[in-house]
């Protein structure tokens, strides 16, 4: 079997692709980080709001378990959401003990500007890339999500 520095080949890229996600997503979140620091949100804000724009309207429990965070922490999120009028509770149609958050017009027109000005930045990640490269890459990483799909992680 072929071998680098006496480890087997698949083994010694699996170990280094391990290092290179690990290394990378905390820098793509720093630089991610400093592009929102423009629009006035936080990361935790941000995702609250994208969220809400994909998905639409949720309860607060849904929000929680999307964004991996504590209902404690969504109930802050939304409360500072909701004093810049970017969000707004409304209750649940049917469920007296549910309250769902929603986006504001003026929250709505701030995640459609964020995702805008997100999009064109991070495109710029991708200047040095070639075409076939970035297509390739787009591929390895559906097929990375369809990995995680099968060990039920939603995406």
């Amino acid at each position: 079997m072929d071998t680098i520095n006496s480890e087997p080949i698949a083994e010694g890229s699996a170990l280094r692709l391990v290092d290179a996600f690990a290394a990378f997503g905390p820098c793509y979140l720093k630089w991610v980080r400093m592009q929102l620091q423009d629009c006035g949100l936080s990361y935790a804000r941000m995702r609250l709001l994208g969220t809400l724009h994909c998905k639409g309207p949720q309860i607060m429990s849904d929000i929680s378990d999307d964004l991996g965070v504590t209902r404690r922490n969504v109930t802050a999120l939304v409360d500072a959401l909701e004093d810049e009028s970017l969000v707004r509770r409304v209750p649940h149609p049917t469920d007296r003990r549910a309250t769902v958050i929603e986006l504001t017009k003026r929250g709505e027109e701030t995640a459609n500007r964020m995702y805008s000005g997100y999009r064109e930045a991070v495109s710029e990640l991708f200047v040095d890339l070639s075409e076939d490269e970035r297509h390739e890459l787009i591929r390895l990483l559906g097929s990375l999500r369809e990995a995680l799909r099968r060990e039920g992680i939603s995406c």
